[in-house]
Parts: structure tokens; sequence; C-alpha cells
């Protein structure tokens, strides 16, 4: 059967009676053939607890433990899907995620209880993996034999979260088909083979860790090896350990990596590639001089309708050009017409900005299979024949695509795609505020950081930063990548023709505006004000890192106080 129609439930078939080490955690080795095992327990117990008539559906809030992918491979072979629940959100946003995807069942771990203390969670079955309660419970499935499953490539197998216009995180969907057959790419394009070891630091819960790490392992017959949640100290010495030669990566994982202290043997590991997307060229750069390790650069929409491979001959700072099937276009929304290629100075700076950066596309054919229960997201998604990725970029003449930042309502903090209406909803309960905005700006290594701007009530006292980080502290359900880098406080919102707020004038200022800017400075819990020597180091970052241009156009003002 080809590539394109084999599915993830027939990938787990293919290890079973597969002695070979296939998962390490902690130390410890499972088999394939053992790992096979437990999926095919789990897939058993499964068929025993959804209701007759519901949706097949799983939620997983774990940390990457043996077993998440034990799950996922369960899932494909009992045809139900696995939602995996993000531990950065809290109450009712967490709650909600998890009745939004129809989970009838959620599989977590003690440390991740008190996360859904007082939720309304109706008719939703919990099992923790790391109690008594949960081992004889699945004790009498645990002879499950390797039975036929009888999955299609069409059966949706994950349900994983990404944030968009709605405010609200959106569900997108992904078959059978399209894991394995993208698992499969990934193994052809890496050279990928039964011998390697991926290595999954990256949280589990992304489609970045199951699409990028996972699945080609999978197809490839490779073995995984799992670490709990991303440890920059302990990257080296798991790498060793477990032998890995291959890990993915996103945001701004490669920066911790860099900062950790440097040791003559770092390049002595048996990595030979990792990929991923925002390291930026500088960074890059500096991991292969230091670890002797190549990464690459790729692009991938979450929701599966756009890819860009970095190819030889890339030039520096670009992403690459559009995998081979897609038609690929940066466009004015407005007009949809192309933009103009970007022009550079000598010096590599963009010179036309404001012209050639647009929303990405995709005017081919793509395998974008929707989000759960939401037609309208579906339809600002696709529309018009073509997929729209939300994405800003532009173009050189040759067709390398540079990635220039999001649109305006979505952020992308340290690999967390936010909402900006979802943070500024649960801002608006600050007392003190009559209206809230909230918008990115770029982050001096890679994507996002968030920016807040506060209309202050007539009457309020000055701003009081300890009571805002305090007010902050209590919101149950404010993620931990949402609080404000940057807190921007205005007499009056700037507002449109409208009576809009005039977020676009709120972008192009950012930090650099007249009005007074509180921040958090990296590692530091106090909001502090922003002076000019500040304004003066955090230009000098993006310049080192090769990002000061995201931050032209936005027009500087002085900075009172």
């Amino acid at each position: 059967m080809g590539s394109m129609g084999r599915t993830v439930a027939e990938l787990v078939g293919d290890r079973w009676d597969d002695h070979r080490p296939g998962l390490w955690f902690e130390g410890r080795w499972l088999s394939h053939h053992q790992v096979a095992a437990g999926a095919a327990a789990r897939a058993a117990l499964l068929a025993g607890l959804l209701p007759p008539g519901a949706e097949p559906h799983v939620g997983v809030l774990l940390d990457n433990t043996p077993e998440y992918p034990m799950w996922l491979s369960a899932a494909a072979l009992a045809r139900a899907a696995v939602a995996g629940i993000n531990p950065t959100r809290r109450g009712p946003e967490l709650a909600r995620d998890i009745r939004h995807t129809d989970c009838r069942v959620l599989i977590t771990e003690r440390a991740h209880l008190p996360l859904l203390d007082g939720l309304e969670l109706p008719g939703v079955r919990v099992l923790v993996t790391d109690t008594d309660a949960y081992s004889a419970l699945l004790a009498p499935y645990e002879g499950a034999g390797p039975a036929a499953s009888s999955a299609t490539a069409a059966d949706r197998l994950l349900l994983y979260f990404t944030s968009g216009s709605t405010g609200a995180p959106k569900a997108a969907v992904c078959t059978q088909g399209r894991l394995a057959a993208a698992g499969r790419s990934l193994a052809d394009q890496f050279g990928v083979g039964r011998d390697d070891v991926h290595y999954i630091c990256m949280p589990m819960f992304h489609g970045n860790a199951v699409i990028a790490d996972w699945a080609p392992a999978l197809a490839a017959g490779a073995c995984v090896a799992l670490r709990r949640r991303f440890s920059a100290s302990g990257f080296l010495t798991d790498v060793r350990a477990c032998g890995a030669t291959y890990f993915t990566y996103v945001g701004r994982a490669v920066q911790y990596l860099l900062a950790t202290p440097a040791r003559p043997d770092d390049r002595d590991n048996p990595l030979r590639l990792g990929f991923g997307t925002e390291a930026g060229a500088v960074d890059a750069a500096a991991f292969e001089r230091r670890f002797g390790v190549r990464l690459v650069e790729g692009y991938g929409s979450s929701e599966g309708g756009a890819a860009i491979r970095r190819t030889p001959g890339t030039p520096p700072g670009a992403v690459g050009r559009a995998a081979p099937g897609d038609d690929l276009a940066v466009v004015d929304p407005r007009t949809r017409e192309e933009c103009p290629a970007a022009r550079f100075a000598d010096d590599g700076r963009l010179l036309n900005g404001s012209a050639a950066i647009g929303e990405l596309v995709n005017r081919g054919r793509n395998p974008f299979e929707g989000y759960w229960r939401n037609p309208d997201a579906d339809r600002a998604r696709r529309h018009d024949g073509w997929y729209w990725t939300g994405d800003l970029f532009y173009r050189d003449a040759d067709g390398y695509l540079y990635f220039a930042g999001r649109t305006d309502d979505r952020l992308r903090v340290d690999s967390e795609n936010l909402a900006a209406a979802t943070i500024e909803n649960i801002l608006a309960r600050y007392p003190d505020a009559t209206a809230v905005a909230v918008h990115a700006v770029p982050d001096p290594v890679a994507g996002d950081q968030v920016m807040a701007t506060l209309a202050l009530r007539r009457g309020a006292a000055s701003f009081d930063p300890a009571a805002f980080a305090a007010f902050l502290l209590a919101q149950p359900d404010l993620g931990t990548k949402m609080a404000p880098r940057f807190v921007r406080t205005a007499d009056r919102m700037p507002v449109t023709a409208t009576s809009k707020i005039h977020r676009a004038a709120l972008r192009r200022e950012g930090f650099r505006c007249q009005d007074p800017v509180w921040w958090r400075p990296p590692g530091e819990r106090a909001y502090r004000r922003l002076r000019e020597p500040d304004v003066e180091r955090l230009e000098a970052e993006y310049r080192a890192r090769g990002r000061a241009e995201l931050l032209r156009g936005r027009t500087p003002g002085p900075h009172r106080g």
C-alpha cells in the first residue's frame, strides 16, 4: 500500500514482535514490541470506556511520559482521536478545551490533578496513570493481541489546539492518513532509519512533537526517547544517554541551549540533525559551531495547509521555498494581489517592508482537514479557493520566503500560539482599566512577546506595577505565556474613524511610544518603567539577532519620565 494510504494503526502493527529498543525514558528502555503491546492493551480498555454513540475522543493531559505515545498508538488502533490538552491553560479555559473536543475520557497524572480542581467536566471519566487504580483497570487487557485494526486513512487521530481570530483556541483535525504520510515524508527527507533515535523534548500536546518527531520515527521504525519537559541543562546528558540522533525544537529552545555554560566536550554527542522553527539564522549558526549539529529550519502551518522547506543555497534569514505541491504566494489580503518582491540594502536590511510584507497563502491543493466543530474558523482559513495561513511573510526575487510575524490578532510566545482576544478578556477585569488592547511585538530572538495597552479610568491613581502583577497572579485562567511583557498606559485608547481600537497604530509604535511603558525584563517577575537606556539595549539585541527590521515602520517617540 502506498504511503498516502497507510494508517498509523498499520505503522503501530508493524512494530509487533520487533524486540529492538523502541522507547527510552528516564534511563529505562522498552522494546518496540512492548510499546505496541501497551498500545493494544489501552485500545482494548478504551473500547469499554467510551459510551455508545459518544465521539471516540480521548483527552490526554500528560507530560512526555511513555503513556503519551502509547495512548496515541492506542487511539489509532481503536479508531479514536487524541485531543492534546495543554497544561499551561487554566480554569474555565482548560475545561472549555476538554468539553469542546467532546472528550469522554481524560488521561492525566497526579502532577496535573490540581489543574482539574473545581472544573465542570460532566460525563468525563478521568484516569490517573501513576496510580494503583489505573494499573488495576488496565491489567485485564495486558494480554491483548495484535488484532488487525479496521482503521482507515480518513479516521480522525489528532485534535490539536491552535489559536486564531475567534479568540478561543481551535482544535485542528489530523487524520491517520495525513499523519502517516507526514511521518513518511519527513523520514525520507531526513534519511531517518531504523537505527535512529528521536529525542522528543518538546511537549507532545503540540503538533510539532507528534507530527515532526514521533510520526517519522514510527514510519521508519526508529526509537523514540522522551523527556517529561524540556530542560536545557539536561539536554546533552539525555542525548548521550539514549544515543539520540535527531530532535525537534520550537521557539526559544535553541537559545536556552546556547545559554548553558559551554564545555570542551559539547561536540561529543551523537546528534546529526535538529529540525524546527524560529531558531533564527544567528543562533542556528552558533548551535552548529558549538555542538557540531546542523539545524534545519522549516515552516509548516499548524493545520497542514502550507509548508516551506529549507534547501541548499537558502539565503541567511530566509525560511526556504514552497514545499513540492504547494503554490505559495505573499498577498495583500485587502486586494488579493501579490506583494512585490522584497528589496534589500547591501547590509541585508529590507527596504520596502510596507509593500513587500503580506499574508502567506497557498493557492494550490493542501491537506488542511478543518477544525473540530468550528465552521466559521474553517471559512476564515480557507476561502476564495485559497488557504490563508494568518502569517506574514515577504519573498525575494528568487522565490525565497522570509517570516515577518503574525497577523493582527495572533501571537506566538515561546512556541505557544495565543489569541489576543483571550488575553484581552482577562485583562479587562483589571479594575483601573476602561479599555484593553493586546498585540504582539517581535521577540528579539524568535516569535513574539505580549504587549498590552491599558486605558486607565478617569480618576484612577497612577499605574501601580505591583498591584497589576498581583492582579495577574490572581487570574485562574491566565496561562503561563499570556502575561504581558510590556504594558503601555494611556489616558485614552487610539481609535479609528469607525471608533474601533486602532490596533495597527499600537503595533506600529510598539514599546517605542510617547505613553509610559512598563516592562518585565527577562527572568524578572516585577514590572518597572521602560527607560531610554532599556530601549537602546533592546534595540541592540534586535540588531545582534538580525531582527531589527521587524521593528522598522514602528514610529519611535520620546519616553517620558
